[in-house]
């Protein structure tokens, strides 16, 4: 049983369970060889391999029937430490990582959770290795206090906590908007340098998080975007974000008829009519690059970087390689 071309959930089916869209995309099998598709990691939701059937799919959700088991990821080889301290941790994110488990998800059994981990569950086993104890010293597992959030697709840098009084001083700043993030972008389109402002509600109308223009309603989200360079029909981006809503970079861009290449998520216009990505992109582009903030105990400034990722350097280079070619 397999589907190889990847399949984007339409309105329709925004609702039913991965195992009714896949069951819809392979006429002729049973519920229980569904099941046992998915069970065996041969299906991925958004580039990324699922094994909730029961997971209630999106409008914009990539789903992939593969004829083989997906490869599994060693996280814990793939997330980085920037700086451990006792109060809080630097990491750099992977792409394809989620920070923290879905509600629905977090009844999983340990065998379940340890197929497919988040952040904060591969977190405190590394800071835990991260220290040398003495002999005869038990090795207690640090935990990690999560104040902010990278999107699952999105790589780079973020803060965790590891006390309540770091935990409560950094989320301080995230609130008050003194945390400074900075993003690299490469969208469809060419939005400028501007500032995009507007109130967020979870459901904008067709399903997904977006903008409403009634002002008592929502919450303020704000963007500043700086562009960078442009790639014939692309361009490179710089996104600061003074608040910190969910997908809120993918959000205001798309809504401004620029799409971050790879997003299947927010890939239709306000008007209903999808976007043209031809780009090509190896994953979603789009990398938390920058974060600075203030230590919450020793009160010292804080800064640091997360270079471009290979996978996105080589995407953007074969960009620039490409419209060279076309234009010559």
């Amino acid at each position: 049983m397999t589907n190889s071309k990847p399949y984007c959930v339409p309105t329709e089916l925004a609702g039913q369970t991965l195992a009714a869209v896949v069951r819809a995309q392979l006429p002729g099998s049973s519920w229980s060889q569904v099941a046992k598709q998915i069970e065996r990691s041969a299906v991925r939701v958004n580039q990324v391999a699922c094994l909730d059937a029961a997971r209630r799919m999106k409008v914009g959700d990539l789903v992939e029937i593969g004829q083989t088991a997906a490869k599994l990821t060693n996280w814990s080889e793939q997330v980085r430490l920037l700086h451990v301290d006792h109060h809080l941790a630097v990491v750099e994110k992977p792409t394809g990582l989620l920070t923290e488990r879905r509600p629905e998800e977090r009844n999983w059994s340990a065998r379940r959770k340890a197929i497919h981990p988040t952040l904060d569950e591969v977190l405190p086993n590394l800071l835990a290795d991260s220290r040398t104890p003495r002999r005869g010293q038990n090795r207690n597992v640090p935990r990690v206090i999560l104040v902010h959030r990278l999107d699952r697709d999105t790589s780079g840098v973020l803060v965790v906590a590891r006390t309540t009084q770091a935990s409560l001083g950094l989320t301080h700043q995230f609130r008050q908007h003194t945390a400074q993030r900075v993003y690299r972008v490469v969208v469809v389109g060419h939005p400028g340098t501007q500032t995009i402002q507007s109130r967020f509600v979870r459901d904008r109308g067709d399903g997904l998080r977006g903008s409403v223009e009634a002002a008592p309603v929502g919450k303020d989200a704000i963007t500043h975007v700086r562009e960078l360079e442009r790639i014939g029909p692309y361009s490179v981006i710089e996104c600061r974000l003074e608040t910190g809503r969910t997908n809120q970079i993918r959000i205001h861009l798309a809504e401004r008829d620029c799409l971050v290449c790879g997003d299947v998520k927010y890939n239709r216009r306000l008007d209903g009519s999808p976007f043209t990505d031809d780009s090509q992109a190896p994953r979603l582009a789009l990398h938390a690059m920058e974060l600075e903030f203030v230590h919450p105990i020793s009160q010292q400034a804080m800064k640091f970087l997360s270079p471009c990722p290979a996978d996105l350097e080589h995407f953007i280079l074969r960009l620039r390689q490409t419209t060279h070619a076309t234009s010559s």
